[in-house]
Order: C-alpha cells, then sequence, then structure tokens
C-alpha cells in the first residue's frame, strides 16, 4: 500500500511525533511516503531526526522528506495533517496579555473570547494558503486533516473557501468519555456514548449502558468524585444548570461563556491551580513556553531516549491515523470529527462546523443525523457559532468592522467590556499582530491613526486572577521523568 502523507507544523516535536507515531504504527503503512515541513529549519530537523530513528529502530523502510518549502512537501500527497501555530509564541502572547489589560482574563485564548478571534484571522489566512497549494499540487480529492486551533472556524473556512475537503480533529471529547466511565464506575468499551455540538463546547447527549440511560446519575457522580468536584467546577456548575456534561476542559470551557471569569475576585472560585488546564490565567501559554524551552535545552537528552515502539503498543487514540486506516484498509471506524453541519444537528445554523459522531469505512465518512440538540445546549452553541461566523468571514475579506462585531459577541469579552473598549482592544492587538494580518493592511493603517489620536480609554495593569511562575527547563525535564516513572 502506497500513498503519501505531508505534516505541516511539523517542528512541534510532541505532537508531531506522537501523530507520526500513531501513522506509522498500522502495518500496511510501513511503505507509504513521508513529508515533513514547517517554517522553522532547526525544529523541522530535529523531528525529522527523533521519527527517523523511531522507523531505522523498528526496520520500517520509510524515509521522511523534510523541507521548508511546504508545496513540495504537499506534492501529490493524499493526506495533509495540519498543526501550525501561526505567529507562534510572539502571536500568542498579545492575545492573552492585550485582553488582560482590559479585563478580559482568559485560560487558554485558541478557540473562542477575544484571543481566539484574533487567532482566527492568523491561522485563516494561512491556512488558505495551503488551500491554494494544495489544490495545484497534491493528489486530486486530497484531505486535510485539521488540529490546528480555532478548530471550527479553521475547518469553516477551509471548507467554504479553500476549495479542500478539511475535517477538524480534536482529542476533548475523548478524554470527557473517560471521565464519565470513571465517574459511573463503569468501563468505557460498556458505554454507548453520543456526543454532539460544536468543538470544545460539545455535549454527552446519551450515555447508555446496556441500554439504561446514565445521564441522570452523572450529575450525583461528579459531585461525589473526590478530584473531579475540585477540578471540574465550571463544567459540573453547567450539568447541573443544563443537563448535560461538556467535553471540554475547565479552563477552556470557562471563557467561552459569560458567567465564570466575568468578575476577578470570583475566578478562583470556578478553577483549579492543581493543573492549568482546569482554569489557570494564561495557563496554556505558560506551559507552552516551558515545553519550547525544555525542548529547546533537553534535546540532546531526549535523543538518548529508547526510541518509539511503532508496533501498535504505543498507538494513541487521536482520531487521525485511524482515519487514514479506516479510508485505507476499510476497516471501520467511529469517532467524533468536526464536519460542515448542512442539517446534521437540526437546530443549529446549517452553514456551521460541528462536532458530532461519523463512521469511516472504505466508502468514505459518513456523518449520521443527529437532530436537535437539547435547547439550552444548543442556545449556547449558537451564541458561539454566530461569533464563529462573523471571525471567519472578516477573517476572508478583511472585514475590520465584522472582526470587532465577533469580538462584541462574544460572550466573555461582551461580559467585561463596553463597545468602545472592544473597539480601542481589537484596534491594539491589530497592530500588535500586523505581520500575521495581511488582509487588514488599510484596517491596521486606521488602527494606528487611532491609537496615536492620544484620548484613549484607560486601561488596567492587570496580570490575571491566577497567575502561576514559569517553570525552568529543569523543572519540566524533572515532570516528564517523574510521568515516566508512574506510568
Amino acid at each position: 500500500m502506497s500513498f503519501k502523507v505531508a505534516f505541516i507544523g511539523a517542528g512541534s516535536l510532541v505532537f508531531a511525533r506522537t501523530l507520526f507515531t500513531d501513522i506509522m504504527s498500522v502495518p500496511e503503512f510501513h511503505n507509504i511516503e513521508v513529508a515533513f515541513t514547517d517554517i522553522n529549519e532547526d525544529n523541522l530537523e530535529k523531528t525529522r531526526a527523533l521519527c527517523q530513528r523511531d522507523l531505522d529502530a523498528n526496520g520500517i523502510p520509510v524515509k521522511i522528506f523534510a523541507t521548508t518549502d511546504r508545496r513540495e512537501a504537499f506534492r501529490d500527497a493524499r493526506y495533509i495533517v495540519n498543526c501550525v501555530r501561526i505567529g507562534g509564541l510572539e502571536a500568542f502572547e498579545t492575545d492573552i496579555e492585550i485582553p488582560l489589560k482590559y479585563g478580559v482574563d482568559q485560560c487558554v485564548g485558541d478557540t473562542l473570547c477575544t484571543g481566539g478571534i484574533m487567532y482566527g484571522q492568523r491561522v485563516i489566512a494561512e491556512m488558505l494558503n495551503f488551500c491554494k497549494d494544495i489544490r495545484e499540487v497534491a493528489e486530486p480529492g486530497a484531505i486535510m486533516l485539521n488540529y490546528s486551533n480555532p478548530n471550527a472556524m479553521a475547518t469553516w473556512a477551509c471548507n467554504k473557501y479553500g476549495g479542500v475537503k478539511t475535517i477538524g480533529l480534536c482529542h476533548g471529547e475523548i478524554h470527557g468519555e473517560m471521565q464519565i466511565a470513571e465517574v459511573l464506575g463503569i468501563p468505557r468499551e460498556e458505554l454507548d456514548i453520543i456526543c454532539a455540538g460544536i468543538n470544545h463546547q460539545t455535549w454527552y447527549i446519551s450515555v447508555k449502558h446496556h441500554g439504561e440511560d446514565m445521564i441522570p446519575k452523572l450529575l450525583e457522580g461528579f459531585e461525589n468524585h473526590e478530584k473531579f468536584r475540585e477540578e471540574e467546577k465550571v463544567r459540573i456548575d453547567m450539568l447541573k444548570r443544563f443537563g448535560y456534561y461538556s467535553t471540554e476542559s475547565n479552563g477552556h470551557l470557562s471563557e467561552y461563556v459569560a458567567w465564570y471569569r466575568k468578575r476577578p475576585d470570583e475566578i478562583k472560585d470556578w478553577i483549579n491551580l492543581d493543573n492549568w488546564i482546569n482554569g489557570e490565567t494564561g495557563g496554556y501559554l505558560r506551559v507552552t513556553r516551558e515545553e519550547r524551552n525544555w525542548f529547546e535545552t533537553d534535546y540532546p537528552r531526549i535523543l538518548k531516549e529508547e526510541p518509539k515502539k511503532l508496533d501498535g503498543s504505543e498507538r494513541g487514540k487521536e482520531h487521525c491515523s485511524y482515519i487514514i486506516e479506516s479510508l485505507e484498509t476499510g476497516r471501520m471506524y467511529r469517532g467524533h470529527f468536526n464536519m460542515m453541519n448542512e442539517g446534521c444537528i437540526t437546530n443549529l445554523p446549517y452553514e456551521s462546523v460541528v462536532e458530532v459522531p461519523c463512521y469511516v469505512d472504505g466508502n468514505g465518512i459518513s456523518v449520521p443525523k443527529v437532530g436537535d440538540l437539547p435547547l439550552g445546549c444548543a442556545a449556547v452553541c449558537s451564541q458561539s457559532i454566530w461569533v464563529q461566523k462573523l471571525a471567519v468571514e472578516a477573517a476572508v475579506h478583511g472585514d475590520v468592522k465584522l472582526l470587532k462585531q465577533a469580538a462584541m459577541m462574544d460572550p466573555l469579552t461582551g461580559a467585561v467590556c463596553n463597545p468602545p473598549e472592544i473597539w480601542q482592544m481589537i484596534d491594539e492587538m491589530l497592530v500588535a499582530q500586523e505581520k500575521w494580518l495581511p488582509q487588514y493592511t488599510e484596517a491596521i493603517k486606521e488602527a494606528k491613526e487611532n491609537l496615536a489620536k492620544g484620548d484613549l480609554i484607560p486601561t488596567k495593569d492587570y496580570h490575571g486572577a491566577a497567575r502561576l511562575r514559569e517553570k525552568t527547563p529543569e523543572e519540566v525535564a524533572a515532570e516528564h521523568e517523574a510521568r515516566k516513572i508512574t506510568v
């Protein structure tokens, strides 16, 4: 069996290597072509070297082609696996730090809220360039498997405007399934779970065990769970008030709705600082910086570790490899993917990206009709979808008015800021991110003029309600070692 897979953003060592390990764990794929591409030549080579060493140690004859020329990487590819972060840490820092000056306290800032909206402007602009290259040089009908956030916005833009079939993939729903199994005390494989909604706001609308409805038991299960009742306060409160558990982590979910992060003195009531994902201010930015610094200083030691086993024993749960395996071998796979709605969830907009159960086999990807979401769940999703739609259209057309309207409609941003503050904040972010926003040349010129007038709304010297110290590379290395011992 021979076909080509291209990884874009392959310099992301941990994630790219994880996805690569999963794909090469399929025995039929030991003769495929693999290309890695990234704009960071040093990181690209480091990842290539590690993955090639894994292949060689397992006796797999694949040779990885690594290049900074993405068109060459895409040439004749059947699958393009995308995991880029446009703007890197430099842009990510402005997604977090500028909104904080206006009181918008985010944990992650990569999906919704002010940071997610601006991240979408950068990602969509560049991913449409990817799509152009894919159309021109990849195998006809090539599929992009997208892991980049904001996932729904990027997937929407590529399908509607990019001319490339794009499937958005995320692992949030997998983690939530394991939590549900744990609080019920039932093995995951015995549960029949249907999850539906939008990326990072998907709801477990059906949980059954041998035909018995388990949803009425979830609230008590989570409230009595010693660990989750401390770590998942937002998710448990949403479960209590809406009747269904949400896929996304406490920190993610807290910034997608209006209620949990709008008052600085109340934020700590809803989050937990044992792990960044439970709601720490700028938590994902902190750990991303830590991992970057660890990777740069610890790479020689990483290179001395035992190679990955590509016999299936280290294959993870990410959907990517299973989709490719099913399409190529015909083995059926069921997973939750981000797809264009087109009537799958009947009480969400027809033109939107939804995360729903899908089936994959040799005939392609099938999307069964879910029907209506519970009304409260649909209402939460609908508000976010309109933010996404405004942000997508703004990014594609460089429409600054739509961009500012998206920020106004965002639940948390709108709960914290008034319209003049939002206008000024977006002007400031446009100027700070100028080099990644080619579609906003005129708007950025106007934003600079607005900011130069001097009659500005005062901002706060605010660094967040729950900020933690950044760890040293040595501390991060020690944590990695501790996790290995635990496993």
